[in-house]
């Protein structure tokens, strides 16, 4: 058999991101910005409907930051954030100087807890501090409780920064995620469900929010013959190459999704007589997600010898890469000073959860981890 290595989230290309790439480098235009870069932006607003309003950038933390940024967060100033999460989500706060505040999940969608949330705002207030904003993810692609968590925003005037940094292509009642919040991100890291190879993109409502986005993305260069800056700015515009590689990835994006619904579908029948694992789902039709990875939790079983541990090594052995969930950011070194409202569901989901691969799969890797699973749970 096979033993070639089997990754989590693998890229697939749609044959033409060399074409436009190659048209970069005919017109010469291989710096930031550029016409494949508006091409992109244009062919993502297209995707995300009328007044939407996009701005490529060179990564989804870059696109995180410049929210914090164009929402006038300043030192000192607290950030609500949720927990379960990867670092860039949380790292951006701390560029600004101003204080995290991490919230637990809830256990339908492992997302932020509107309920901790709103624990955690009030509790805030009373302190003296009412958070600047919010930033709330959808987890492996899988939507937040939208309408619960904005209800709550709504309540106490918090803007809400919309982490879709995996969910591109995700809905909550046929609406795009990235498109509820003030404003919304994207990532297109190599892994992501389209890829730029490395780049970002900053949603919002408003044309003048993408302007000031781009203003500062661009290093805040002043209206001037000269180069002159009134403001701090950032090297964070997308460049014409990667976004000749987006426009090749959006031709597939459709398909990406579908092929990771069906990985999804493929985890769900390999398990469905294992009753130590659950395969995550959505908890019902208003939620559609990507599927960009399909989550599973592993029950312990003593007797059986059974732990998420010993899976994970059952998988290395077979050249098949697993990874364990985000390990909560409340309980990271560089983030457990930070004040923290929940009780142990993120925590929990991190001592059981794991990913599996998900992207780009073969009918012979199918076929390997599907051999693991029935020899591991004999």
């Amino acid at each position: 058999m096979d033993n070639k290595r089997i990754y989590l989230s693998l890229p697939r290309q749609s044959g033409s991101e060399q074409d436009y790439i190659q048209r970069a480098f005919e017109t010469n235009w291989i710096t930031s910005g550029g016409p494949n870069v508006k091409e992109f932006e244009d062919t993502l607003e297209m995707y995300f409907g009328e007044k939407s309003f996009i701005t490529a950038l060179n990564s989804g933390t870059s696109a995180i930051h410049l929210a914090l940024v164009v929402l006038g967060i300043k030192a000192g100033d607290e950030v609500i954030c949720q927990s379960m999460t990867f670092s860039a989500s949380a790292n951006p706060i701390l560029y600004q100087g101003a204080v995290p505040v991490f919230v637990d999940s809830e256990k339908e969608t492992w997302n932020i807890c509107p309920e901790f949330l709103e624990i955690a705002i009030e509790d805030r207030i009373k302190k003296g501090k009412k958070p600047k904003a919010i930033i709330a993810v959808h987890l492996y692609g899988n939507p937040y409780k939208i309408e619960e968590v904005h209800a709550v925003a709504d309540k106490y005037d918090i803007p809400i920064i919309e982490d879709s940094a995996e969910a591109l292509g995700s809905c909550y009642k046929g609406k795009n995620c990235g498109a509820f919040g003030t404003i919304g991100i994207l990532s297109f890291n190599g892994n992501k469900i389209i890829t730029t190879s490395s780049g970002g993109a900053l949603i919002s409502n408003s044309k003048s929010v993408k302007e000031k986005a781009l203003f500062f993305a661009t290093q805040s260069k002043d209206k001037a013959v000269h180069y002159q800056h009134s403001e701090i700015g950032y090297n964070y515009r997308m460049s014409n190459v990667c976004a000749g590689i987006g426009l090749g990835q959006m031709e597939i994006l459709e398909k990406n999704i579908q092929e990771r619904r069906e990985i999804n579908s493929f985890y769900k029948e390999s398990f469905k007589n294992i009753k130590e694992v659950t395969v995550f789902e959505n908890s019902n039709q208003d939620f559609f997600s990507n599927c960009w990875l399909t989550t599973i939790l592993v029950d312990y079983h003593n007797e059986k010898d059974i732990n998420r541990e010993k899976l994970i090594m059952a998988f290395e052995n077979e050249n098949i890469e697993c990874r364990p969930l985000w390990k909560p950011m409340h309980l990271q070194p560089i983030f457990e000073e930070y004040p923290y409202y929940g009780k142990n569901i993120a925590e929990s989901l991190f001592e059981k959860g794991l990913c599996l691969p998900s992207g780009n799969l073969s009918l012979e890797d199918k076929k390997r981890i599907k051999q693991v699973v029935e020899n591991f749970f004999v």
